[in-house]
């Protein structure tokens, strides 16, 4: 993670917590350079204060940090918050917690809630798996988005994928009945491992028809970004996975 510009506060530290049954590499990020822009800065100041929540070790009062009750989406890791400022303008009936530790992606996520007037975001700037372990209580999520979560393409990293059955677990536990997790990936063989992992949960079901090898259409809420445009008019696919907690 990028050490932050002194004019906005430093990413939290995110060491793995004791005891969590995946291993220590799998993280819900990656660390990554980057450079926050003087916006983005400026959104850390301005905007920050309101929509930016510490990270506790005490369970989240939902209704308290947005200030209504309504259904709450856990996203992790938004990258640069295009797609989910887009989802969150489209659905404003629903709460969206939103986990990213890099800080330029922070910053970035900020600059669009300013210029939207979006109202039902709130970002935790803190590793997503302590997050689960701590502040979410069982059965509290109406649904989990995981958009393009790093690949790591070769053979020999597949181990550091975020989509692996401790992490599952943990958020289909924290899943209400009905809710689901929403995965999407461009790289084909993470989603077969995607589907593969979600199918060997037993709190999850498929909740796509048997049509497209398990594989559901792009539901209408997740928008187009910038990078999956382009990757379309290279003839890259796109893999979306949609499971329901039973």
């Amino acid at each position: 993670m990028i050490q932050p510009h002194s004019s906005h506060p430093p990413a939290r530290p995110n060491a793995a917590p004791a005891g969590v049954s995946q291993p220590r590499a799998i993280r819900s990020f990656v660390r990554r350079t980057g450079r926050t822009t003087v916006g983005q800065a400026r959104a850390f100041t301005e905007v920050g204060p309101q929509f930016l929540l510490p990270y506790s070790d005490a369970p989240l009062d939902f209704a308290a940090v947005f200030g209504r009750a309504a259904p709450t989406i856990l996203e992790i890791g938004f990258g640069m918050g295009e797609a989910t400022a887009g989802i969150a303008a489209l659905l404003p009936d629903k709460n969206f917690l939103c986990c990213e530790v890099h800080t330029p992606g922070v910053g970035a996520l900020l600059k669009r809630i300013d210029e939207q007037a979006l109202a039902n975001i709130r970002i935790l700037q803190h590793d997503a798996v302590e997050v689960i372990d701590h502040m979410l209580p069982p059965a509290s999520l109406d649904g989990v988005h995981v958009f393009f979560p790093d690949p790591w393409h070769k053979k020999k990293h597949n181990k550091r994928r975020l989509i692996q059955p401790p992490l599952v677990a943990k958020l289909a536990a924290r899943l209400k009945p009905g809710g689901y997790l929403h995965c999407a990936t461009d790289w084909q063989p993470y989603a077969e491992q995607m589907l593969e992992v979600l199918g060997a949960e037993p709190l999850l079901k498929n909740a796509a028809d048997a049509s497209n090898a398990g594989y559901a259409s792009r539901p209408g809420y997740r928008p187009l970004t910038k990078f999956e445009n382009r990757g379309i008019r290279l003839g890259h696919g796109v893999w979306d996975v949609v499971f329901a907690r039973v």
